[in-house]
């Protein structure tokens, strides 16, 4: 089903963007589920017509307001942007605003006024966050358990919303509680790193119930951290993270993962269809175009789904 999806919104593009010209300011490859929106908007680009001009942050937000003046000076039709944190766009957008050129933002949002960009095409946030607190809640049901969070990159809205969505989904039970929260910036070695560092704090690993990642490559980190302190991430320490990407459902199907809450990479199909739109009869799209979730579990499958999703780019 998901290759199905995946294929009918390649092929279901329409022609109306062809000619158009997008800059796209990624915010770099920190994870494979970012190598998989890279890959899923330049595949949507060319089906479309579009030539879309590339510019890799690494991480960096200057790099990302660099690369947006730079299509601004080549005159883009739009740009579209994965910010890498939330702060810090306005006189960037600003500029672009001046020049009339439509700003799309991917999967995450910005701390700034609304008119500074067209619209935003992303997962509710905090509705993962919270997706995942009620899957621990229900798996609990009602036992004690200390869990340790992998946050994202300190300032991103990810991580914001999801670290508020968790807490809001556990506040209602006294009995789960999060003792030590710290970022692991969405990559694996970190998310390791990290790890490393919560299992040495906390009796080896002995105190910790659960670990909650912002995104499944952190968590696939610290997977690799927990076995390596002799312990079964599982069934020792249950690990729900947020993304879904293929490597987590190997996991899952070796039972060193519980759950994961499913973060769709294709943002850019949705933007370019309001860009059509915009630009074929002035037509103004929502504020926020809310991308689909779901709870994947160790009962879903994971190998049919891993076959399903590694030949999208992660």
């Amino acid at each position: 089903m998901l290759l199905a999806s995946a294929a009918s919104l390649l092929i279901g593009a329409s022609a109306h963007a062809a000619g158009l010209t997008v800059g796209f300011s990624q915010i770099g490859s920190e994870s494979g589920w970012r190598a998989a929106e890279t890959s899923v908007t330049k595949q949507q680009a060319e089906k479309r017509g579009v030539d879309l001009k590339f510019a890799d942050a690494q991480q960096k937000q200057e790099n990302q307001i660099k690369a947006i003046r730079g299509f601004i000076a080549q005159g883009v039709d739009a740009i579209f942007v994965a910010p890498v944190v939330a702060t810090g766009w306005e006189a960037v957008l600003t500029e672009a605003k001046e020049a009339n050129i439509p700003v799309f933002l991917l999967d995450r949002g910005i701390d700034g006024p609304e008119d500074l960009y067209t619209t935003m095409v992303a997962s509710d946030q905090v509705l993962e966050g919270k997706v995942a607190g009620q899957w621990l809640v229900k798996e609990q049901a009602g036992k004690d358990c200390n869990v340790v969070e992998l946050q994202g990159t300190t300032g991103s809205s990810p991580a914001i919303n999801r670290k508020k969505g968790f807490e809001e989904a556990i506040a209602g039970t006294s009995s789960i509680k999060i003792i030590r929260s710290q970022t692991g910036d969405f990559t694996r070695a970190k998310g390791k790193e990290v790890m490393e560092g919560f299992l040495k704090a906390e009796n080896g690993g002995k105190n910790i119930c659960a670990l909650y990642a912002h995104n499944d490559d952190m968590a696939v980190g610290a997977i690799q951290a927990i076995k390596e302190a002799g312990l079964k991430p599982g069934t020792d320490i249950k690990v729900v993270s947020i993304d879904a990407v293929p490597d987590i459902f190997k996991a899952l199907a070796a039972g060193e993962a519980n759950a994961t809450v499913e973060l769709t990479p294709n943002m850019a199909g949705p933007a370019f269809d309001a860009l059509e739109k915009l630009k074929k009869d002035g037509t103004v799209p929502p504020k926020t175009i809310i991308t689909e979730s779901k709870l994947y579990t160790q009962a879903d499958d994971p190998m049919k789904v891993y076959e399903e999703k590694k030949g999208l780019g992660y």
